[in-house]
């Protein structure tokens, strides 16, 4: 099959590596990291690459896109005459564990838990990238906005309970998603020690390429509707805002 595929450039390695070893053809564009600050951008941006695949006049069988929602950056894209197919994540970080089950494992009880990758730390100033859930959600509000609107006790709460101060006494850690491809190139071992040098704790895990090398190979009978969206010419990404579909079409 001939995919045109769009992506973040933190997956530049994982994406190319999985896309030498594949039987299909792909176009492929990248998108910069820095473009994840302002989703409005982002999606504008999106939107347009997705139009001009349309409008090139090339047989794509779909437009793969290696983005999670990213800040709703997401919401609303369509393809006006080609497939569109989405995993199912809430951001970049989802795509490194390999599902949205790990993501909810090692997140669910801190979603803004900052976090890095080979690809976080090969591209652009920062090497952190900070989980975009609780904004989503609609949980990403100062004290004073939780207090104008539950009062001080309750804003009080809900501030200690969205930001938990670890055992340790640390108030921050970096989280790092160690690639199996890219593990030779020792970022976990750097991260560690800027994490320390900063006060801060470190957690390695190790990442899964599974949600990319299933895009970019999908089964003879397309793609897993558990971990990916699949839409059809003229239906829209739609929000859904929880831990299991994330998304769908509307």
């Amino acid at each position: 099959m001939f995919f045109k595929l769009i992506a973040c450039n933190v997956f530049f390695r994982e994406i190319c590596g999985e896309a030498a070893g594949s039987r299909h053809v792909f176009d492929m564009e990248f998108t910069e990291k820095g473009e994840h600050a302002k989703p409005e951008v982002l999606r504008e941006s999106l939107q347009k690459r997705i139009d001009a695949a349309d409008a090139s006049g090339k047989a794509y069988d779909a437009v793969l896109l290696a983005y999670g929602l990213c800040g709703n950056a997401l919401a609303g894209i369509t393809g006006r005459s080609t497939r569109l197919v989405v995993p199912r994540a809430h951001d970049c970080c989802t795509i490194f564990l390999g599902s949205k089950e790990r993501f909810k494992k090692h997140f669910q009880d801190n979603p803004s838990r900052p976090f890095s990758s080979a690809g976080y730390r090969e591209r652009g100033d920062s090497y952190l990238r900070t989980s975009d859930v609780y904004a989503m959600i609609g949980l990403g509000k100062t004290f004073r906005e939780y207090e104008a609107l539950y009062g001080g006790e309750n804003a009080r709460y809900i501030m200690e309970t969205l930001n938990p101060v670890r055992e340790t006494g640390k108030e921050s850690e970096i989280f790092f998603i160690d690639m199996p491809g890219t593990a030779f190139l020792g970022f976990a071992e750097t991260c560690r020690k800027e994490a320390e040098s900063e006060g801060k704790a470190f957690t390695c895990v190790r990442g899964d390429p599974r949600l990319i090398k299933n895009l970019l190979n999908p089964e003879a009978g397309g793609w897993n509707a558990g971990d990916y969206l699949v839409l059809e010419p003229g239906e829209k990404i739609v929000p859904v805002y929880d831990w299991d579909q994330i998304i769908r079409a509307g």
